[in-house]
């Protein structure tokens, strides 16, 4: 599944969710039992979107390794899930983004300018289009080419963009990324313009 054909609703805001949400119930039930069919079930309801989160912030392999352990971290965890403070999905992509964070500083493959709120600079995005237009999209295909945009957003902009298009509201994202609402705001703001001006750009209006 490619990048683009997740995104919806770029100009419009998202409701919350119901607080008693499927995986947040069967979380609960995980949580009091232990049960692996419980853990595997989460895992098939919510491992694809968490996956999918890891992978635009990282590489393959590196969104692989990181899978595996945050999934080791709800075992080891389950009885720090409460329901009433943030939905299990919620939950889990908090774990996840920590454990990313964490373990590309482990690495020293972090910088603290990956959280800065400045505008995109064009020159990041430059190296993307080396290439002549024509042979570019002979290449990429239009959801090959936005992923490749998607991808050259600064980290910030990206997390916030991808976490939108995954269902999460300004509060989740804020909750996620411990980061305020009106920030998270901005670096959206960013993230579709950017992304809306070069699509237009290379591919004409939608």
């Amino acid at each position: 599944m490619t990048l683009l054909s997740n995104v919806q609703g770029w100009f419009t805001g998202r409701g919350d969710a119901a607080p008693a949400d499927p995986d947040s119930q069967l979380m609960w039930r995980y949580r009091q039992s232990g049960s692996a069919d419980l853990l595997a079930r989460l895992m098939r309801d919510t491992g694809g979107d968490l996956y999918h989160f890891l992978l635009t912030q990282t590489d393959a392999a590196f969104a692989e390794d990181l899978y595996q352990s945050v999934w080791l971290r709800v075992m080891e965890r389950r009885h720090q899930y409460e329901p009433g403070s943030a939905k299990f999905k919620t939950w889990l992509f908090t774990l996840g983004r920590h454990l990313m964070i964490d373990e590309l500083r482990r690495q020293k493959r972090w910088q603290t300018t990956d959280l800065d709120d400045a505008e995109t600079d064009p020159a990041s995005l430059a190296e993307l289009h080396t290439q002549p237009l024509e042979s570019t999209i002979a290449q990429d295909n239009l959801h090959q080419h936005f992923d490749r945009l998607l991808l050259g957003l600064p980290f910030a902009q990206r997390e916030a963009f991808v976490l939108q298009q995954e269902g999460f509201s300004l509060k989740d994202i804020s909750d996620i990324t411990g980061i305020g609402q009106e920030t998270i705001k901005s670096r959206l703001r960013f993230a579709r313009q950017t992304l809306q001006q070069q699509l237009e750009a290379h591919h004409g209006p939608a």
